[in-house]
């Protein structure tokens, strides 16, 4: 099997997407000019012959080519020690749209181990601000966001967005964008009040992308809206969401998908659930959650863009799966989506109920661990009642944890498993969002008792949204391939890889392909 850089094809692929997903994992040198770039640089694409790909920044130099000035290769994610300014940098950028409202820039400092002198060094240098000026406007676009998606108070949004006081509030709006809050939201047009279970909402003003709603428990909401690039294939995504909700915890009805929500900030709990619909005539989904998730907003909107893979770009992805028309008519599925994870953990567990059992049989054992372990909780909306283990809960279960899982259906491999996941996450810092480092996690997941190539490769298809993903020896797959190809017997490993890799960069999206011609 070759490396993603020595497939020049699915290379070029990925320069044309600019998907910010393969940015450090692969540089462009450019023949006719001799510089090289990052996948994500926006210059002039260069034509596919003029195109060479390398594995690192050093490879493309010791082939004679110099840094691009525009993208900067040095800044790519993943790089040796030149990177580890640039990533702290990023790293610091990534807390702060995390969690805009109480973070300082101590606070940063800390998270990242290094000084606040040194915090302020390594941002100023990548986005030519200071960390203060940083915070301050991503404040501001979070408020902006607020005033003009919702109608909560003017009070009500400077504290949600992390302002000390109204006074302050008022005068960094004026400053920055020569109006006051009260004047953007008049120009913006007010939101429309609209049930979050009620039927689809009305069309929103030019100005305004939300509302608040009541939900049916009396408590109240906002709701946002989220674009994405059409086209999108909702009914697949919500499909496949539907077959795996966990009991209790998620449910997908009407095309509507619910589910239980916890999020940490600052060391305290927020919980509740969020609603996520289409809105097809907007090139959007709309997203309701309670005011009780208010601090932890930004976030909660940060994993549902991930989860609804609403970043992705269709149309690079729509051409180079197409080899797949040539097994069988409608496999390459217009406008499909990678089905991310809201929780990496969770998803991960359930993962590990789903070895060599049916998608229902682990979606059973998901939802009698979550019961019994989970956290009730009241949230109005009829079927989501309980909020699913976090790795504490886990690990803090007496031993032998088979002993606790097994009344449950777990076999005593898993629950091992299960538990020696949990520690990972807490003790090794195993990192299951989108900003992991997909082999690293891959290998430390392998690395697990219990802990097989699948298993892996499906939490990194799903918890870390990584689209290279393919897990080869999934069943499913052999099963499609094997009607797609015409086989009598199922094609081989080695078969399935080489076949996989003319759908490089994005494998996981075929794997979504070929499961979606069984059903």
């Amino acid at each position: 099997m070759t490396s993603l850089w020595e497939d020049h094809d699915a290379c070029y692929s990925a320069l044309l997407a600019h998907d910010a997903r393969f940015d450090g994992r692969v540089f462009v040198g450019v023949r006719t000019t001799r510089i090289y770039c990052r996948p994500v640089c926006r210059v002039r694409t260069p034509r596919p012959e003029n195109c060479r790909f390398y594995p690192s920044a050093a490879a493309a130099e010791t082939a004679g080519f110099r840094p691009c000035l525009k993208c900067r290769p040095e800044l790519a994610p993943g790089l040796a020690p030149v990177d580890g300014p640039a990533r702290q940098a990023r790293q610091a950028a990534r807390l702060i749209a995390d969690d805009p409202v109480d973070l300082t820039v101590e606070d940063i400092a800390a998270r990242l181990q290094i000084t606040s002198r040194q915090l302020r060094r390594v941002v100023e240098r990548e986005y030519g601000v200071a960390p203060v000026r940083y915070l301050r406007s991503a404040r501001l676009l979070l408020a902006k966001n607020l005033l003009t998606d919702t109608d909560l108070t003017i009070t009500q949004v400077a504290f949600a967005a992390g302002f000390g006081s109204l006074r302050q509030f008022n005068d960094s709006f004026r400053q920055h964008y020569r109006l006051t809050p009260s004047q953007l939201r008049h120009d913006a047009g007010p939101p429309t009040a609209h049930s979050p279970t009620a039927g689809p909402p009305t069309a929103h003003s030019p100005g305004g992308t939300g509302e608040t709603a009541v939900p049916s428990s009396g408590v109240g909401a906002i709701r946002l809206r989220l674009g994405y690039r059409p086209p999108y294939d909702w009914d697949g995504l919500v499909g496949f969401l539907a077959a795996r909700a966990i009991p209790g915890v998620e449910q997908v009805t009407d095309g509507v998908y619910r589910r239980t929500v916890r999020l940490t900030k600052a060391q305290v709990a927020h919980s509740g659930w969020l609603e996520v619909r289409h809105l097809p005539d907007q090139a959007a989904v709309a997203v309701t959650v309670p005011t009780a998730l208010l601090p932890a907003l930004t976030r909660l909107l940060n994993r549902v863009r991930a989860m609804f893979d609403l970043d992705c770009e269709p149309a690079p992805i729509q051409r180079r799966l197409a080899s797949l028309e040539a097994l069988g008519p409608g496999l390459n599925t217009p406008g499909i989506r990678l089905p991310g994870a809201f929780d990496g953990f969770e998803l991960a567990v359930r993962a590990i109920l789903g070895q060599q059992v049916s998608v229902k049989a682990a979606r059973t054992l998901a939802g009698r661990l979550a019961e019994d372990l989970g956290d009730p909780i009241e949230t109005g909306i009829e079927g989501l009642t309980t909020v699913f283990p976090d790795p504490d809960r886990i690990v803090a279960l007496p031993c032998p944890i088979a002993d606790r899982l097994g009344p449950l259906g777990v076999t005593g491999a898993r629950a091992r498993a299960i538990r020696a996941l949990a520690q990972a996450v807490l003790q090794d810092g195993l990192d299951l969002t989108p900003t992991a480092d997909p082999a690293q996690t891959i290998r430390s997941l392998t690395a697990l008792p219990g802990v097989g190539p699948w298993t892996a490769q499906y939490v990194a298809m799903r918890a870390l949204a990584w689209p290279d993903a393919f897990p080869d020896s999934d069943l499913g797959l052999r099963l499609a391939l094997q009607r797609a190809l015409g086989l009598t017997d199922g094609p081989t490993s080695r078969q399935i890889l080489d076949l996989a890799e003319t759908w490089r960069p994005w494998r996981s999206y075929a794997a979504l392909n070929l499961w979606r011609s069984l059903t």
